[in-house]
């Protein structure tokens, strides 16, 4: 959401147009109700967008009974798209709503739509006043120095990913599948490793663990674990990295059962971007809004694991030290291509 905002932001500059705070939609299985505000500060973003694009809270009364047009921005991703396809929409409605397409060209828009868009992302948005105050209280518990691990096991994201785990626990099988799915079946057979060889696969809490330890990532190392409600398997991690810290065990007095889940994955950007290492399991929008704020800020120690190499070296028949060499490897080849982001001292001797 986070990610689409600042897109948002950038295509109304191209448009010279009006933005007004978005409504966040958000498919059924993610359960979620809060807004904009119950997350963001609004009146902070107002205040620093002045001079890059107007915001406004409300429509005007002469168009806020209307419907907005729908306008469909899936393959719109450079400047010129925007201004041929889209800009007529709203010349002629005055009031359109779209959702940007996933693959943005921001390297095409002109300086002045890309200085919106990064004053949005960077400086404007920030979360609401009592939020950052819980998630700095969340930050200041947590023993230091910490790696935070964003890990992706839960039954909907499983679910949703389509891919087949035969050696997990019986409980974990019916949880995925009580998992709202619609009509993201599991593939099966061939098709199923074909799908994980294309790196489609979250890691499971155990193949993370093998990984850290092929990066010589101490076992005593502390660790904060963002993650969503009802994270599987995690004695595949806990078994080998004792030293594990969630939202709920370091905040004792607050109900997370009823907290918003846009809030709680608030709480894991904030800590994200400020912990002494961060490692992405999944590669998915967090991780990439994570590794910009994180160098943004001068945190380097950023690395995303690869699903693709772990499932290729695993189809190989690789296992035990020869794995565990190739994917230290892999994950040094990946950052010196680029692909990878982390300190280079992580693949000599990584210390926190």
């Amino acid at each position: 959401m986070r990610r689409d905002f600042c897109d948002g932001v950038g295509i109304a500059r191209l448009l010279n147009a009006t933005l007004v705070l978005p409504k966040f939609e958000v498919a059924s299985y993610w359960n979620e109700t809060s807004g904009f505000a119950d997350v963001f500060d609004v009146d902070y973003f107002i205040q620093q967008m002045s001079g890059f694009v107007k915001v406004v809270k409300e429509l005007p009364p002469e168009i806020s009974s209307k419907e907005p047009v729908p306008v469909d921005c899936s393959k719109r991703k450079g400047h010129f798209d925007y201004v041929e396809s889209v800009l007529p929409a709203l010349l002629e409605h005055k009031y359109i709503s779209f959702t940007p397409a996933m693959s943005q060209r921001r390297d095409r828009y002109p300086l002045y739509a890309k200085a919106a868009l990064c004053e949005a992302c960077y400086k404007a948005i920030r979360l609401t006043r009592s939020l950052e105050m819980k998630a700095s209280e969340l930050l200041q518990v947590i023993p230091k120095p910490f790696l935070s691990l964003h890990l992706r096991f839960e039954p909907d994201m499983v679910a949703y990913s389509q891919c087949a785990y035969p050696g997990i626990s019986p409980a974990s099988i019916k949880a995925i599948e009580e998992a709202p799915q619609g009509d993201r079946k599991p593939w099966t057979g061939e098709l199923a490793r074909i799908w994980r060889r294309r790196g489609k696969c979250p890691l499971t809490p155990n193949e993370t663990a093998l990984i850290l330890q092929a990066l010589s990532i101490p076992t005593n190392t502390n660790i904060y674990l963002a993650a969503g409600d009802g994270l599987m398997e995690i004695e595949g991690l806990t078994a080998t990295y004792s030293n594990i810290f969630t939202k709920s065990s370091l905040l004792r007095n607050e109900d997370f059962t009823a907290m918003h889940g846009n809030t709680k994955a608030a709480l894991d950007y904030y800590v994200s971007i400020n912990s002494d290492s961060y490692i992405a399991t999944y590669f998915g929008n967090m991780d990439k809004m994570v590794a910009a704020m994180r160098a943004f800020k001068g945190l380097h120690k950023t690395l995303f694991l690869s699903r693709k190499a772990f499932a290729e070296l695993t189809f190989q028949g690789l296992r035990e030290k020869e794995l565990m060499q190739a994917l230290w490897k892999v994950h040094r080849d990946d950052f010196a291509k680029g692909r990878g982001s982390a300190l280079p001292e992580c693949f000599c001797e990584f210390k926190l």
